[in-house]
């Protein structure tokens, strides 16, 4: 992902991912809702001759279930003569019903993954498979599904069709002692089962598989601590586990709770029998607190084959035979999942996605180890790509979970500020602007979450390079700017929002300017910092931000005079006499209000125009630019629309015509534009001489500093056409007319215009 010796340039997705998403976002359009024989509707491809080999089924599959968009419907899309199905991952079956899953009898189904399903019944599922899979499956996860039936019975015999299972996860179901008794009898061949945080309180029916369970996961699973030793004793005749996870969450019990401290099988028991076990390669013991070093140590040195260890949620972890490589019982070998070392997080946050007070926990340490003063620290200097991947699957993995939003929306801070995010590629920073967005529309009362999005967004790298919802991240950051009194957060949220508004459309600009709080806001910020005569960078961005939300805006311009943003900036210019930064940026916007013909008049008041002639002679080109814009502007109205009686319109446009002839062109461009459809009633024929002056001005300064912009847009918009009217019109000042030439001469230049056009019914010729 990180080539040190390359640009990181956003590049597009693979093209067979871009075609799947395509088609998870537009089923509606390239498919056709038919009525079946039983009246039932389907879905299938409008184009009959398409057929998706089992990769890509399967992978559309996913990517639907990822999207939230798989129902009964979308489903039935998956009909055996046009797609094929081996490996089915539903993730999401939660708004599945049988109708839906009827599909599957059209497949040779050799594995099944249905979590969440709660509208059917696990028995329900297996009636909807064919024959052939039903012989053949050999996996079946329905981790977080239901086995009760109508009349709340647990109903699990349905499991004894599948007589080649091997794999079983049963997982946070009904599933409970007698359900085991079932399995363990009716399915032959299982070597993998999984049943934590089911109802199994007795696990002694796995002694009739035990010459062939390899894999057993009793996570959660309430065993009471009366039964320690039938436990362990039906654990140890198990010789053929490789895999063992007696793990649990952390207790946290009332203080009166019966099954308080003492009522879980402990885990010490075990540890002690050292010859137990002797195949076991991975066990896990997170959660459990009574765990005695020497016992583990002991356990540890006898069971050589060992290569996983689990150790979450608890206190050895850190223990320096688990941290430290040069203690004596460290193994190299043993791969260890904690909070004790940056290899125990990562391993951590692969194993336990599942697991809400894992991540929970695993996030807050990774926290801690990214911020470079807590032991043990994680290296920052290159960015960790892959912590991130991790910390994102978390962020999405538990979007309504506060305590993981608040750790992920924080590592992630973590891991993309200052110089790391110049060295993370544009489409995973993308990703980290998305899940910290999603956090912060899911809480928004949480200004320390709010806050930890603002730090990470608040970043030249996210802002200008990365393609991200930049509308709904400016509405979000408004939002956060209205909820909170804090002075960084303010600042942050207008330097976000003052770069946004510039780089969304002119319709977002004035749905999100529009909105009264909003200006409210904005206006007493500035209020604020005129009143304690404070020119600081919160001042100058939010000035920013208000010049971009009403650029060709005239709702949010008119909003802003409402709410007596006029008054308020009048005062600002006499609070900050001279100060170009802040007299450019206010300029700025009134110009954007003096392009509107129906707000001018609040504009041409006395006290405004007296200001407005001062500026016009001022030093800074950039400040007298803008001033120059809203006289030509208020100028190119009818002569009976000048209603200052302190300035005749005459004495404006002379002053006009001096400063805009006295001007030097600068080297740098000064101003961007969106469009030059508000210079055009500027550049009619008859129009007033200054003022045509200054917009030709204005036009020729961008479209030479920026030509392959500029020159594009003013072909696209029309702008050869007045600019050609105008230099044909024989009473057009030779001056204005001289510059007009140096534009179309440049669109010649750029391929925007022919030079036949140029000289085409001139009736004056000018020379350069």
């Amino acid at each position: 992902m990180y080539d040190k010796d390359n640009p990181l340039l956003d590049d597009p997705i693979l093209l067979q991912e871009a075609c799947i998403d395509y088609i998870c976002d537009n089923i509606s359009s390239i498919c056709n809702s038919v009525t079946t024989e039983s009246g039932d509707q389907k879905l299938q491809f409008k184009e009959e001759e398409i057929f998706f080999h089992t990769e890509l089924s399967e992978q559309l599959l996913v990517r639907l279930c990822e999207k939230k968009k798989l129902d009964d419907l979308v489903l039935t899309l998956f009909q055996g003569e046009t797609t094929r199905l081996r490996h089915v991952r539903l993730s999401d079956a939660s708004k599945l019903t049988v109708k839906g899953l009827k599909t599957l009898k059209g497949h040779k189904i050799v594995e099944l993954e249905a979590l969440g399903l709660t509208k059917a019944t696990v028995t329900d599922l297996i009636s909807c498979l064919g024959e052939w899979s039903l012989q053949n499956l050999r996996l079946l996860n329905v981790s977080n599904s239901t086995f009760m039936d109508s009349n709340k019975f647990c109903v699990v015999v349905a499991l004894a069709k599948l007589r080649n299972l091997q794999v079983l996860n049963v997982s946070n179901t009904e599933f409970s002692r007698t359900s085991l008794d079932l399995v363990v009898e009716d399915l032959p061949l299982l070597e993998t089962l999984d049943i934590s945080q089911t109802k199994v309180n007795d696990i002694s029916p796995l002694r009739k598989c035990k010459e062939r369970l390899k894999s057993l996961s009793l996570y959660g699973c309430k065993l009471p601590a009366s039964t320690s030793d039938s436990v362990v004793s039906v654990l140890s005749e198990l010789t053929e586990l490789v895999h063992l996870d007696i793990s649990d969450d952390k207790e946290d019990h009332p203080p009166f709770d019966i099954l308080a401290p003492g009522a879980k099988f402990k885990i010490s028991t075990l540890l002690q029998k050292t010859d137990s076990l002797p195949k076991l390669h991975s066990f896990d013991i997170s959660g459990k607190e009574e765990i005695v070093l020497s016992d583990l140590s002991s356990f540890l040195v006898t069971h050589t084959s060992l290569n996983f260890l689990g150790l979450v949620l608890t206190e050895a972890c850190k223990d320096e035979m688990f941290t430290d490589e040069n203690h004596p019982d460290y193994s190299t070998q043993i791969v260890v999942s904690g909070f004790g070392t940056e290899h125990q997080i990562l391993e951590a946050l692969k194993r336990y996605l599942a697991r809400p007070q894992y991540i929970q926990k695993t996030l807050y340490y990774l926290f801690k180890m990214t911020t470079g003063n807590y032991e043990p620290k994680i290296d920052m200097n290159l960015p960790r790509v892959d912590i991130i991947f991790k910390v994102l699957s978390c962020a999405r993995e538990y979007p309504t979970v506060f305590p993981i939003q608040m750790a992920a929306t924080a590592c992630l801070f973590n891991l993309s500020k200052s110089d790391l995010g110049a060295k993370i590629h544009p489409k995973i920073l993308k990703e980290i602007v998305k899940a910290d967005l999603d956090a912060m529309e899911t809480f928004p009362q949480h200004q320390q979450l709010q806050k930890n999005v603002l730090l990470t967004i608040c970043s030249d790298r996210i802002l200008q390079e990365v393609n991200f919802d930049k509308y709904r991240c400016a509405k979000l950051v408004l939002d956060c700017l209205c909820s909170w009194q804090d002075h960084s957060m303010n600042r942050m949220s207008v330097a976000i929002c003052s770069i946004l508004a510039a780089k969304i459309s002119t319709e977002e600009t004035s749905e999100l300017g529009s909105h009264a709080s909003y200006m409210k806001k904005l206006l007493s910020i500035v209020r604020g910092r005129m009143q304690e005569a404070l020119m600081d960078i919160t001042m100058k961005f939010t000035l920013s931000a208000l010049w971009n939300l009403t650029d060709e805006s005239p709702r949010t311009c008119k909003v802003f005079l409402d709410e007596e943003g006029m008054e308020l900036f009048l005062d600002v210019l006499r609070t900050f006499p001279g100060e170009s930064a802040i007299e450019t940026k206010i300029l700025g916007l009134l110009n954007n209000i003096a392009e509107v013909s129906w707000l001018r008049s609040s504009l041409l008041v006395d006290p405004f125009i007296d200001i407005l002639r001062t500026l016009l002679h001022s030093s800074s080109i950039e400040v007298s630019y803008f001033a120059a814009g809203i006289v030509a502007h208020l100028a190119s109205d009818k002569p009976e629309r000048w209603v200052v009686a302190g300035t005749p319109k005459s004495v404006i446009t002379g002053e006009l015509w001096n400063v805009v002839s006295g001007w030097t062109y600068p080297s740098e461009e000064m101003v961007a534009y969106r469009s030059f459809k508000p210079f055009f009633p500027l550049l009619q024929p008859k129009q007033e001489e200054a003022v045509q002056l200054w917009a030709v001005w204005a036009i020729h300064h961008v479209c030479t500093k920026n030509p392959s912009r500029y020159c594009g847009m003013l072909a696209q918009q029309g702008g050869e056409v007045v600019l050609l009217e105008l230099v044909r019109e024989a009473s057009t000042h030779p001056t204005v007319s001289n510059i007009t030439d140096q534009v179309l001469s440049t669109m010649v230049e750029q391929g925007f215009l022919a030079q036949e056009e140029t000289i085409k019914q001139r009736k004056v010729f000018v020379s350069f």
